[in-house]
Protein backbone atom coordinates (compact mmCIF):
# COMPACT_ATOMS: atom_id res chain seq x y z
CA UNK A 1 0.00 0.00 0.00
CA UNK A 2 1.27 3.46 -0.86
CA UNK A 3 2.37 5.54 2.11
CA UNK A 4 -0.61 7.61 3.20
CA UNK A 5 1.66 10.36 4.53
CA UNK A 6 3.08 10.81 1.01
CA UNK A 7 -0.25 10.33 -0.73
CA UNK A 8 -1.91 13.03 1.37
CA UNK A 9 1.05 15.39 1.64
CA UNK A 10 -0.34 18.93 1.06
CA UNK A 11 0.15 20.18 -2.49
CA UNK A 12 -0.60 23.83 -1.67
CA UNK A 13 -0.14 26.00 1.40
CA UNK A 14 -3.92 26.30 1.77
CA UNK A 15 -4.08 22.57 2.52
CA UNK A 16 -1.41 22.67 5.25
CA UNK A 17 -3.30 22.33 8.55
CA UNK A 18 -2.70 23.55 12.05
CA UNK A 19 -0.15 26.40 11.70
CA UNK A 20 -2.01 29.26 10.06
CA UNK A 21 0.19 32.00 11.54
CA UNK A 22 3.42 30.29 10.50
CA UNK A 23 2.06 29.62 7.01
CA UNK A 24 1.01 33.25 6.62
CA UNK A 25 4.48 34.46 7.66
CA UNK A 26 6.14 31.93 5.34
CA UNK A 27 4.01 33.04 2.36
CA UNK A 28 4.74 36.70 3.11
CA UNK A 29 8.46 35.93 3.13
CA UNK A 30 8.22 34.24 -0.27
CA UNK A 31 6.00 36.93 -1.81
CA UNK A 32 8.38 39.70 -0.75
CA UNK A 33 11.55 37.77 -1.47
CA UNK A 34 14.36 39.44 -3.39
CA UNK A 35 18.08 38.87 -3.74
CA UNK A 36 18.71 40.93 -0.60
CA UNK A 37 16.32 38.86 1.54
CA UNK A 38 17.54 36.46 4.19
CA UNK A 39 16.97 32.73 4.14
CA UNK A 40 14.24 31.27 6.34
CA UNK A 41 14.39 28.42 8.84
CA UNK A 42 11.22 26.47 9.63
CA UNK A 43 11.61 24.88 13.06
CA UNK A 44 9.44 22.82 15.38
CA UNK A 45 8.80 19.25 16.48
CA UNK A 46 8.65 16.39 13.96
CA UNK A 47 5.34 15.88 12.20
CA UNK A 48 4.21 19.52 12.27
CA UNK A 49 4.34 20.01 8.49
CA UNK A 50 7.58 21.94 7.97
CA UNK A 51 8.90 20.01 4.96
CA UNK A 52 5.41 19.73 3.46
CA UNK A 53 4.98 23.49 3.76
CA UNK A 54 8.29 24.12 1.96
CA UNK A 55 7.31 21.93 -1.01
CA UNK A 56 3.77 23.36 -1.06
CA UNK A 57 5.19 26.89 -1.16
CA UNK A 58 7.38 26.02 -4.15
CA UNK A 59 4.32 24.65 -5.93
CA UNK A 60 2.27 27.78 -5.16
CA UNK A 61 5.07 30.10 -6.30
CA UNK A 62 5.96 28.10 -9.42
CA UNK A 63 9.51 27.55 -8.16
CA UNK A 64 11.57 24.46 -8.90
CA UNK A 65 13.03 22.64 -5.89
CA UNK A 66 16.60 21.57 -5.13
CA UNK A 67 16.67 19.50 -1.94
CA UNK A 68 19.68 18.50 0.11
CA UNK A 69 18.60 16.17 2.93
CA UNK A 70 20.32 14.42 5.81
CA UNK A 71 21.09 11.33 3.73
CA UNK A 72 23.39 13.38 1.49
CA UNK A 73 26.94 14.31 2.35
CA UNK A 74 26.85 17.94 3.34
CA UNK A 75 30.50 18.91 3.45
CA UNK A 76 31.67 22.33 2.37
CA UNK A 77 32.72 20.86 -0.96
CA UNK A 78 29.31 19.27 -1.65
CA UNK A 79 27.38 22.37 -0.64
CA UNK A 80 29.58 24.60 -2.73
CA UNK A 81 29.24 22.33 -5.75
CA UNK A 82 25.53 21.52 -5.58
CA UNK A 83 23.64 24.06 -3.51
CA UNK A 84 25.60 27.12 -4.66
CA UNK A 85 25.10 26.26 -8.34
CA UNK A 86 21.39 25.72 -7.78
CA UNK A 87 20.98 28.91 -5.80
CA UNK A 88 22.83 31.19 -8.19
CA UNK A 89 21.53 30.00 -11.57
CA UNK A 90 18.13 29.97 -13.22
CA UNK A 91 15.92 26.94 -13.43
CA UNK A 92 17.03 24.08 -15.65
CA UNK A 93 13.62 22.58 -16.20
CA UNK A 94 12.00 25.85 -17.11
CA UNK A 95 9.80 26.68 -14.10
CA UNK A 96 7.49 29.59 -14.66
CA UNK A 97 9.33 31.99 -12.39
CA UNK A 98 12.90 31.05 -13.28
CA UNK A 99 13.63 30.60 -9.57
CA UNK A 100 14.64 27.60 -7.49
CA UNK A 101 13.83 26.98 -3.86
CA UNK A 102 16.82 25.39 -2.15
CA UNK A 103 15.63 23.21 0.76
CA UNK A 104 18.05 21.78 3.31
CA UNK A 105 16.40 19.37 5.74
CA UNK A 106 17.70 18.65 9.25
CA UNK A 107 19.80 21.79 9.37
CA UNK A 108 20.14 21.18 13.12
CA UNK A 109 22.02 17.97 12.32
CA UNK A 110 24.77 19.60 10.28
CA UNK A 111 27.92 18.75 12.18
CA UNK A 112 30.78 16.35 12.70
CA UNK A 113 33.51 15.08 10.42
CA UNK A 114 30.96 13.78 7.92
CA UNK A 115 29.62 17.30 7.36
CA UNK A 116 33.00 18.97 7.78
CA UNK A 117 32.81 22.64 6.93
CA UNK A 118 29.18 22.35 5.87
CA UNK A 119 27.79 24.80 8.41
CA UNK A 120 30.28 27.55 7.53
CA UNK A 121 29.81 26.96 3.80
CA UNK A 122 26.03 27.08 4.14
CA UNK A 123 26.19 30.29 6.16
CA UNK A 124 28.27 31.91 3.43
CA UNK A 125 25.95 30.55 0.72
CA UNK A 126 22.92 32.08 2.46
CA UNK A 127 24.58 35.47 2.56
CA UNK A 128 25.54 35.38 -1.14
CA UNK A 129 22.63 33.49 -2.71
CA UNK A 130 20.48 35.06 -5.41
CA UNK A 131 17.79 32.38 -4.91
CA UNK A 132 15.48 31.65 -1.95
CA UNK A 133 16.71 29.14 0.65
CA UNK A 134 14.67 27.27 3.27
CA UNK A 135 16.24 25.36 6.16
CA UNK A 136 14.27 22.74 8.12
CA UNK A 137 15.12 22.03 11.77
CA UNK A 138 13.56 20.23 14.71
CA UNK A 139 15.77 21.88 17.34
CA UNK A 140 16.41 25.51 16.36
CA UNK A 141 19.05 26.04 19.05
CA UNK A 142 21.05 23.04 17.90
CA UNK A 143 21.89 24.97 14.72
CA UNK A 144 25.12 26.94 14.68
CA UNK A 145 24.86 30.53 15.84
CA UNK A 146 26.04 31.73 12.43
CA UNK A 147 23.19 29.90 10.68
CA UNK A 148 20.61 31.21 13.12
CA UNK A 149 21.78 34.79 12.68
CA UNK A 150 21.64 34.47 8.88
CA UNK A 151 18.01 33.29 8.79
CA UNK A 152 14.53 34.50 9.58
CA UNK A 153 12.99 31.99 12.01
CA UNK A 154 9.42 30.69 11.68
CA UNK A 155 8.18 28.31 14.35
CA UNK A 156 5.74 25.48 13.57
CA UNK A 157 3.77 24.58 16.68
CA UNK A 158 2.49 21.11 17.56
CA UNK A 159 -0.80 20.28 15.82
CA UNK A 160 -3.66 19.78 18.26
CA UNK A 161 -5.75 16.62 18.29
CA UNK A 162 -8.74 18.73 17.21
CA UNK A 163 -6.90 19.64 14.01
CA UNK A 164 -5.67 16.08 13.42
CA UNK A 165 -9.10 14.44 13.76
CA UNK A 166 -10.79 15.92 10.63
CA UNK A 167 -7.74 15.00 8.53
CA UNK A 168 -7.99 11.38 9.66
CA UNK A 169 -11.70 11.38 8.85
CA UNK A 170 -11.04 12.70 5.34
CA UNK A 171 -8.44 9.98 4.74
CA UNK A 172 -10.84 7.29 5.94
CA UNK A 173 -13.56 8.58 3.60
CA UNK A 174 -11.20 8.66 0.62
CA UNK A 175 -9.66 5.23 1.37
CA UNK A 176 -12.98 3.54 2.30
CA UNK A 177 -11.74 2.80 5.80
CA UNK A 178 -14.44 2.01 8.38
CA UNK A 179 -13.25 3.16 11.81
CA UNK A 180 -14.82 1.86 14.98
CA UNK A 181 -16.46 4.49 17.17
CA UNK A 182 -13.78 6.36 19.08
CA UNK A 183 -10.85 4.87 17.11
CA UNK A 184 -9.91 8.05 15.26
CA UNK A 185 -10.30 10.13 18.40
CA UNK A 186 -7.94 7.74 20.19
CA UNK A 187 -5.29 8.03 17.46
CA UNK A 188 -5.61 11.82 17.34
CA UNK A 189 -5.28 12.13 21.11
CA UNK A 190 -2.32 9.76 21.34
CA UNK A 191 -0.48 11.66 18.59
CA UNK A 192 -1.47 15.17 19.62
CA UNK A 193 1.17 17.40 18.09
CA UNK A 194 2.35 14.91 15.44
CA UNK A 195 0.13 14.68 12.35
CA UNK A 196 2.55 12.42 10.49
CA UNK A 197 2.61 10.01 13.43
CA UNK A 198 -1.20 9.92 13.52
CA UNK A 199 -1.44 9.07 9.81
CA UNK A 200 1.22 6.37 10.18
CA UNK A 201 -0.67 4.84 13.12
CA UNK A 202 -3.86 4.86 11.08
CA UNK A 203 -2.20 3.03 8.20
CA UNK A 204 -0.44 0.55 10.51
CA UNK A 205 -3.68 -0.44 12.23
CA UNK A 206 -6.26 -0.68 9.45
CA UNK A 207 -7.19 -4.28 8.57
CA UNK A 208 -7.10 -5.82 5.08
CA UNK A 209 -10.90 -5.58 4.91
CA UNK A 210 -10.71 -1.84 5.62
CA UNK A 211 -11.91 -1.90 9.22
CA UNK A 212 -10.22 0.00 12.04
CA UNK A 213 -10.70 -1.49 15.51
CA UNK A 214 -9.76 0.66 18.49
CA UNK A 215 -8.19 -2.12 20.55
CA UNK A 216 -5.85 -3.01 17.66
CA UNK A 217 -4.38 0.49 17.44
CA UNK A 218 -0.61 0.42 17.88
CA UNK A 219 1.05 3.68 18.80
CA UNK A 220 4.36 4.53 20.35
CA UNK A 221 3.05 7.79 21.77
CA UNK A 222 3.20 8.33 25.52
CA UNK A 223 0.34 9.37 27.74
CA UNK A 224 -0.63 13.01 27.78
CA UNK A 225 1.97 15.03 29.65
CA UNK A 226 0.89 16.34 33.04
CA UNK A 227 1.54 19.96 33.87
CA UNK A 228 4.41 20.26 36.37
CA UNK A 229 2.44 22.68 38.55
CA UNK A 230 -0.54 20.32 38.77
CA UNK A 231 1.81 17.48 39.67
CA UNK A 232 3.49 19.45 42.47
CA UNK A 233 0.13 20.48 43.90
CA UNK A 234 -1.08 16.88 43.97
CA UNK A 235 2.26 15.55 45.23
CA UNK A 236 2.42 17.88 48.22
CA UNK A 237 -1.26 17.72 49.15
CA UNK A 238 -3.31 14.71 48.05
CA UNK A 239 -1.58 11.79 46.31
CA UNK A 240 -0.47 8.57 47.97
CA UNK A 241 3.00 7.08 47.26
CA UNK A 242 1.93 4.74 44.45
CA UNK A 243 -0.33 7.29 42.75
CA UNK A 244 2.40 9.93 42.97
CA UNK A 245 4.95 7.62 41.33
CA UNK A 246 2.60 6.78 38.46
CA UNK A 247 1.75 10.45 38.00
CA UNK A 248 5.44 11.43 37.90
CA UNK A 249 5.98 9.41 34.73
CA UNK A 250 3.50 11.66 32.93
CA UNK A 251 5.53 14.78 33.71
CA UNK A 252 7.88 15.86 30.94
CA UNK A 253 10.89 16.33 33.21
CA UNK A 254 14.02 14.24 33.69
CA UNK A 255 14.62 13.02 37.26
CA UNK A 256 17.36 15.65 37.65
CA UNK A 257 14.98 18.48 36.77
CA UNK A 258 12.11 16.95 38.73
CA UNK A 259 14.28 16.89 41.86
CA UNK A 260 15.05 20.58 41.36
CA UNK A 261 11.35 21.45 41.05
CA UNK A 262 10.47 19.49 44.21
CA UNK A 263 13.43 20.86 46.18
CA UNK A 264 12.48 24.45 45.30
CA UNK A 265 8.77 24.21 46.10
CA UNK A 266 8.35 21.72 48.95
CA UNK A 267 8.98 24.39 51.67
CA UNK A 268 5.89 26.26 50.45
CA UNK A 269 3.57 23.48 51.69
CA UNK A 270 5.51 21.50 54.32
CA UNK A 271 6.18 22.53 57.92
CA UNK A 272 9.58 22.10 59.61
CA UNK A 273 9.04 18.51 60.76
CA UNK A 274 7.82 17.47 57.33
CA UNK A 275 10.71 19.28 55.63
CA UNK A 276 13.28 17.47 57.77
CA UNK A 277 11.99 14.12 56.59
CA UNK A 278 11.46 15.26 52.99
CA UNK A 279 14.98 16.62 52.59
CA UNK A 280 16.42 13.39 53.96
CA UNK A 281 14.75 11.55 51.07
CA UNK A 282 15.75 14.23 48.55
CA UNK A 283 19.40 14.07 49.59
CA UNK A 284 19.39 10.29 49.10
CA UNK A 285 17.75 10.79 45.70
CA UNK A 286 20.56 13.17 44.75
CA UNK A 287 23.07 10.45 45.67
CA UNK A 288 21.46 8.11 43.13
CA UNK A 289 21.38 10.84 40.48
CA UNK A 290 25.09 11.47 41.02
CA UNK A 291 25.76 7.75 40.71
CA UNK A 292 23.77 7.74 37.46
CA UNK A 293 25.85 10.58 36.00
CA UNK A 294 29.12 8.91 36.98
CA UNK A 295 28.32 5.38 35.79
CA UNK A 296 25.92 6.31 32.96
CA UNK A 297 23.69 3.52 34.27
CA UNK A 298 20.25 5.07 33.89
CA UNK A 299 18.50 2.17 35.61
CA UNK A 300 19.48 3.98 38.83
CA UNK A 301 16.96 6.69 37.95
CA UNK A 302 14.19 4.49 39.35
CA UNK A 303 15.69 4.60 42.84
CA UNK A 304 16.08 8.37 42.67
CA UNK A 305 12.46 8.75 41.53
CA UNK A 306 11.17 6.49 44.32
CA UNK A 307 12.96 8.60 46.92
CA UNK A 308 12.13 12.05 45.58
CA UNK A 309 8.45 11.29 44.88
CA UNK A 310 7.23 8.54 47.23
CA UNK A 311 9.70 9.70 49.88
CA UNK A 312 8.21 13.20 49.88
CA UNK A 313 4.68 11.78 50.11
CA UNK A 314 5.44 9.66 53.17
CA UNK A 315 7.12 12.67 54.80
CA UNK A 316 3.77 14.47 54.83
CA UNK A 317 1.86 14.67 58.11
CA UNK A 318 -1.52 12.85 58.16
CA UNK A 319 -3.44 16.13 58.30
CA UNK A 320 -4.78 17.15 54.89
CA UNK A 321 -3.47 20.16 52.99
CA UNK A 322 -5.58 22.44 50.84
CA UNK A 323 -5.66 25.89 49.31
CA UNK A 324 -3.75 27.39 46.41
CA UNK A 325 0.03 27.64 46.36
CA UNK A 326 2.17 29.63 43.92
CA UNK A 327 4.89 27.30 42.66
CA UNK A 328 7.83 28.43 40.58
CA UNK A 329 10.87 27.11 38.72
CA UNK A 330 14.16 26.56 40.57
CA UNK A 331 15.78 29.90 41.29
CA UNK A 332 19.24 28.69 40.33
CA UNK A 333 17.92 28.28 36.78
CA UNK A 334 17.36 32.05 36.76
CA UNK A 335 20.94 32.59 37.87
CA UNK A 336 22.11 30.30 35.08
CA UNK A 337 19.99 32.30 32.66
CA UNK A 338 21.75 35.51 33.66
CA UNK A 339 25.12 34.04 32.65
CA UNK A 340 23.77 32.15 29.65
CA UNK A 341 25.31 34.39 27.00
CA UNK A 342 28.89 33.92 28.17
CA UNK A 343 28.35 30.20 28.79
CA UNK A 344 26.85 29.76 25.33
CA UNK A 345 29.95 31.31 23.78
CA UNK A 346 32.22 29.09 25.85
CA UNK A 347 30.23 25.97 24.95
CA UNK A 348 30.09 26.93 21.27
CA UNK A 349 33.88 27.13 21.10
CA UNK A 350 34.20 23.90 23.10
CA UNK A 351 31.85 22.09 20.73
CA UNK A 352 33.84 23.24 17.69
CA UNK A 353 37.07 22.07 19.31
CA UNK A 354 35.48 18.74 20.22
CA UNK A 355 34.30 18.04 16.66
CA UNK A 356 37.65 18.77 15.09
CA UNK A 357 39.93 17.25 17.72
CA UNK A 358 38.00 14.08 18.54
CA UNK A 359 37.81 14.86 22.26
CA UNK A 360 34.74 15.15 24.44
CA UNK A 361 33.12 18.53 24.88
CA UNK A 362 34.02 18.42 28.58
CA UNK A 363 37.68 17.78 27.84
CA UNK A 364 37.67 20.54 25.21
CA UNK A 365 36.13 23.01 27.65
CA UNK A 366 38.29 22.17 30.66
CA UNK A 367 41.68 21.32 29.13
CA UNK A 368 42.01 22.69 25.59
CA UNK A 369 39.99 25.92 25.63
CA UNK A 370 41.93 27.65 28.44
CA UNK A 371 45.18 26.81 26.66
CA UNK A 372 43.96 28.26 23.36
CA UNK A 373 42.74 31.44 25.08
CA UNK A 374 46.13 31.93 26.72
CA UNK A 375 47.97 31.34 23.46
CA UNK A 376 45.94 33.64 21.23
CA UNK A 377 45.79 36.40 23.83
CA UNK A 378 49.55 36.38 24.46
CA UNK A 379 50.89 35.77 20.95
CA UNK A 380 51.88 39.11 19.38
CA UNK A 381 51.33 37.93 15.79
CA UNK A 382 47.66 37.21 15.05
CA UNK A 383 48.54 34.49 12.51
CA UNK A 384 48.11 31.83 15.20
CA UNK A 385 44.62 33.18 15.93
CA UNK A 386 43.74 32.96 12.23
CA UNK A 387 44.79 29.31 12.10
CA UNK A 388 42.84 28.50 15.27
CA UNK A 389 39.72 30.25 13.92
CA UNK A 390 40.05 28.40 10.60
CA UNK A 391 40.70 24.99 12.12
CA UNK A 392 37.72 25.16 14.49
CA UNK A 393 35.40 27.11 12.12
CA UNK A 394 34.80 29.87 14.66
CA UNK A 395 32.27 32.68 14.26
CA UNK A 396 32.93 36.38 15.10
CA UNK A 397 31.48 36.12 18.62
CA UNK A 398 33.50 33.02 19.45
CA UNK A 399 36.69 34.59 18.04
CA UNK A 400 35.92 37.59 20.23
CA UNK A 401 35.53 35.27 23.23
CA UNK A 402 38.95 33.68 22.63
CA UNK A 403 40.82 36.93 21.95
CA UNK A 404 39.02 39.14 24.45
CA UNK A 405 38.39 41.75 21.74
CA UNK A 406 35.05 43.32 20.84
CA UNK A 407 33.04 41.37 18.26
CA UNK A 408 32.57 44.42 16.00
CA UNK A 409 36.23 45.45 15.91
CA UNK A 410 38.29 45.53 12.71
CA UNK A 411 40.69 43.03 14.28
CA UNK A 412 37.96 40.38 14.57
CA UNK A 413 36.69 41.12 11.06
CA UNK A 414 40.18 40.71 9.57
CA UNK A 415 40.79 37.47 11.49
CA UNK A 416 37.47 36.05 10.28
CA UNK A 417 38.14 36.97 6.64
CA UNK A 418 41.60 35.41 6.71
CA UNK A 419 40.26 32.29 8.43
CA UNK A 420 37.52 31.85 5.80
CA UNK A 421 40.09 32.26 3.04
CA UNK A 422 42.29 29.66 4.70
CA UNK A 423 39.38 27.19 5.01
CA UNK A 424 38.36 27.72 1.38
CA UNK A 425 41.92 27.12 0.25
CA UNK A 426 41.96 23.82 2.11
CA UNK A 427 38.67 22.59 0.58
CA UNK A 428 40.46 22.42 -2.78
CA UNK A 429 42.84 19.84 -1.32
CA UNK A 430 41.47 16.28 -1.59
CA UNK A 431 41.03 14.39 1.68
CA UNK A 432 42.25 16.98 4.21
CA UNK A 433 42.69 15.71 7.73
CA UNK A 434 40.74 17.32 10.55
CA UNK A 435 43.83 18.98 12.02
CA UNK A 436 45.68 19.86 8.84
CA UNK A 437 45.08 23.56 9.34
CA UNK A 438 47.07 23.41 12.53
CA UNK A 439 49.80 21.11 11.26
CA UNK A 440 50.75 20.72 7.59
CA UNK A 441 49.52 24.17 6.54
CA UNK A 442 50.84 26.01 9.59
CA UNK A 443 53.78 28.38 9.16
CA UNK A 444 57.04 27.99 11.05
CA UNK A 445 57.00 29.08 14.65
CA UNK A 446 59.13 32.14 13.94
CA UNK A 447 56.37 33.47 11.63
CA UNK A 448 53.76 33.15 14.38
CA UNK A 449 55.60 35.52 16.64
CA UNK A 450 56.63 35.19 20.24
CA UNK A 451 54.58 35.41 23.41
CA UNK A 452 54.30 38.78 25.07
CA UNK A 453 55.71 37.20 28.24
CA UNK A 454 59.45 37.20 27.46
CA UNK A 455 60.06 34.42 29.96
CA UNK A 456 57.95 32.02 27.88
CA UNK A 457 59.83 29.71 25.51
CA UNK A 458 59.50 30.33 21.78
CA UNK A 459 58.45 26.81 20.76
CA UNK A 460 56.89 25.50 17.57
CA UNK A 461 53.25 26.16 18.47
CA UNK A 462 51.85 24.49 15.36
CA UNK A 463 53.55 21.20 16.23
CA UNK A 464 52.43 21.56 19.81
CA UNK A 465 48.78 21.88 18.69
Amino acid sequence: MESLTEKYRPKTLDSVRGNDKAISTFLKWASNWNSQSSAVVLHGNPGTGKTSAAHALASDMGWDVVELNASDQRTAKIINRIARNAANTGTISGGSSGRKLVILDEADNLHGTYDRGGSAALTKLIKESSQPIVLIANDYYNMSRGLRNACEAIRFNDISSRSILPILRDICNNETILPETGALEFIAEKNSGDLRGAINDLQATVSIDGTLVRENIVTGSRNREENIFEFLNNLFKTLGPREALLSSYDVSETPDNLLSWIDENVPKDFDSSELSRAYEHLSRAETWLTRTRITQNYSYWRYARDLMVAGVVVSRNPSSKSGWTRYGPPRYWQRLGASRSSRDLRDSVSKSISKMSGTSIGTSRIEILPLLKTMVQNCKNRLLTVHVAAAYELEPDTISYLTGSGKATKKIKDILEEAIALREAETHIEGPSSDSLLSSSSPPAEELGSFSDESSPQSDLSNFL
